[in-house]
């Protein structure tokens, strides 16, 4: 069965799957302690935080339905040149379907964009599926954490040169 597969930036009626997703997959790979990006106060106003300068997001949708999300921002404690991948997240449902992949282009390309020069990104052992994909997407793993994003549970560390 082809699905009807669309990315698009983030609207304010997205707000609410955003954060429902955010919120379900998290958990899922045991990152639902302190520490993680489950708890920052921008998970349930996505739109309006991404509508800041120097920030992107986008939604994946499949048949209609906001299945996954990713976005860029600058690094927070770091210099202007670097952003951060932040919040991806998919159901499920929308995995394995390259939408992964697809959304990762379409953020660095929008990174480039907005002027950086390097993307940063933090996850954690057990996203095994997501890793490789950064990995591909020409992504390095780094040996510690760059900026002050306050996500101390995350402890894979990756940077990519756009």
């Amino acid at each position: 069965m082809t699905r009807n597969r669309l990315i698009r930036p983030i609207e304010p009626r997205d707000d609410a799957a955003v954060a429902a997703i955010i919120r379900r997959v998290m958990p899922e790979f045991g990152a639902d302690g302190a520490g993680f990006a489950l708890h920052d106060a921008e998970v349930d106003a996505m739109s309006r935080a991404y509508a800041l300068p120097r920030h992107a997001y986008f939604v994946l949708e499949l048949d209609g339905a906001v299945m996954g999300g990713a976005g860029v921002a600058p690094l927070a404690g770091a210099d202007a040149d670097t952003c951060e991948l932040r919040k991806m997240y998919f159901l499920p449902a929308a995995r394995g379907l390259g939408a992964g992949a697809e959304m990762i282009q379409r953020c660095l390309a929008s990174a480039r964009t907005l002027g950086f020069r390097q993307c940063y990104l933090e996850t954690l052992t057990g996203m095994d599926a997501a890793q490789r994909l950064y990995l591909a997407a020409g992504f390095r793993r780094i040996d510690r954490p760059m900026g002050a994003t306050g996500h101390h549970g995350c402890d894979r560390w990756y940077l990519a040169e756009l």
